[in-house]
């Protein structure tokens, strides 16, 4: 059987331009689809689509970056900024799993609204075969639809069900399988159809500005670790694995942060994070640097160890090249990645889809900020009693000294940015 040919890829006309500065952007984007991405006032808002770019296949993010470059060699640009996130960009979401169901996809927009760099700009992307060249138009403002609450509920992964899967697990690397494998659990939920979901992303960002805030084709969140980003030949990287719940008051977080950068256990499972994305980065770059040690990063609800990387470009790889070099890492499959992800998919009882995948965006240098897809809900679309379903996932990282219960209520920790924001 001849396999289908490729759709065949438009040609696009993009034109942005410096407009005067605006506070928030978030309005700027859809109610039921928000296509946004955020950190630290660095944020960019999105409204319609032009093309969506969809990639399957044992390596989809290195699939997406060959389509991304022959969108990009053929589209038209006038960007009168030159600023990180201007000219023609997409916006991806991947799944964990290249085998999942849930796919992979690059998402170019009508409109961007974005500011960086104190800068406020807006890109206009139409088909090239427009009467004329566009223009960037500001859409009016949505205003915000009432607040909502979602009814949340145990997902597949029950409280001890998770903790006899971690049993299991260091069964398995106790016996010299594998050296760590991450295990996820899942909560389920439904909110309103109506459900302005820009609600969820305002109390994310409200609550988690250090965090990469992002909306992508249904998938919402705040994720503290940095996959990769790729800037003018330059890449950073951020890592985290290891992780304690914060103290009740000051002497207590004190001490919990000591004990986290103290435990044997939390380094030898960072150390493995760190070796997979050096790995993984060494063949692409001329020169990589991680710091020696760990340092404890504080979030509003966690410490966790972290390691900053560094690296200078010795190819041609696109920041998506790169995703596709570094997915899934340790910090969010194991190691080794084979043997972990055979032990993923035999323990846990669902797919993931896009949780602990890759979320982020791509400019037409290949430049861009990707981020792993954690603390976050995936929503899906509207049923026929008005509702629309969600779920949301948290793991913890299983070495061989791991306890059952002390995962299990890592794992309620990590929930709570986005459970408490759906609520």
């Amino acid at each position: 059987m001849d396999t289908p040919a490729p759709a065949a890829l438009p040609r696009l006309r993009v034109v942005t331009r410096e407009i005067e500065p605006l506070d928030d952007l978030l309005p700027f984007t859809t109610t039921h689809d928000p296509l946004f991405w955020s950190r630290r006032g660095d944020t960019m808002a999105a409204f319609g689509t032009v093309h969506t770019l969809r990639a399957t296949g044992a390596q989809p993010a290195a699939e997406l970056s060959a389509q991304w470059r022959a969108l990009v060699a053929a589209a038209e640009v006038d960007d009168a900024v030159g600023v990180a996130g201007t000219g023609l960009i997409a916006f991806g979401s991947l799944a964990f799993d290249a085998a999942s169901p849930r796919g992979n996809a690059l998402i170019v927009p009508d409109l961007v609204v974005g500011r960086r760099g104190g800068r406020t700009f807006a890109t206009r992307v139409a088909l090239a075969d427009a009467a004329a060249p566009p223009e960037p138009e500001l859409p009016p403002r949505s205003p915000f639809g009432p607040h909502w609450a979602a009814s949340l509920g145990p997902g597949r992964m029950t409280a001890e069900t998770y903790q006899e899967a971690v049993r299991t697990a260091v069964a398995a690397i106790r016996a010299q399988r594998l050296d760590k494998v991450v295990l996820a659990r899942d909560v389920e939920g439904r909110v309103p159809a109506t459900a302005d979901l820009r609600r969820l992303v305002r109390a994310l960002l409200t609550g988690y500005p250090d965090c990469w805030v992002f909306a992508v084709d249904g998938l919402i969140g705040a994720s503290p670790e940095t996959l990769v980003t790729v800037s003018g030949g330059t890449l950073t990287a951020r890592v985290l694995a290891g992780t304690s719940a914060r103290g009740a008051d000051e002497d207590a977080d004190a001490a919990a942060a000591l004990a986290l950068a103290d435990s044997a256990k939390d380094q030898h499972e960072h150390r493995f994070a760190v070796r997979s994305v050096l790995a993984s980065l060494r063949p692409h770059t001329s020169a990589l640097a991680a710091g020696e040690q760990p340092f404890t990063l504080r979030l509003p609800n966690v410490w966790h160890l972290a390691t900053d990387i560094e690296g200078v470009l010795a190819d041609r790889s696109s920041s998506l090249d790169l995703v596709a070099a570094l997915h899934p890492t340790a910090a969010v499959a194991g190691t080794p990645t084979a043997e972990a992800l055979e032990w993923i998919r035999r323990l846990e009882p669902f797919d993931r889809g896009r949780y602990a995948g890759a979320v982020g965006w791509i400019d037409a240098d290949g430049d861009g900020e990707w981020a792993i897809a954690l603390r976050c809900a995936q929503f899906g679309p509207a049923t026929d009693d008005d509702q629309r379903a969600l779920t949301a996932y948290a793991g913890a990282g299983i070495v061989a000294d791991s306890d059952p219960e002390a995962e299990l209520l890592e794992t309620r920790v990590k929930f709570r940015p986005i459970i408490d924001a759906l609520a």
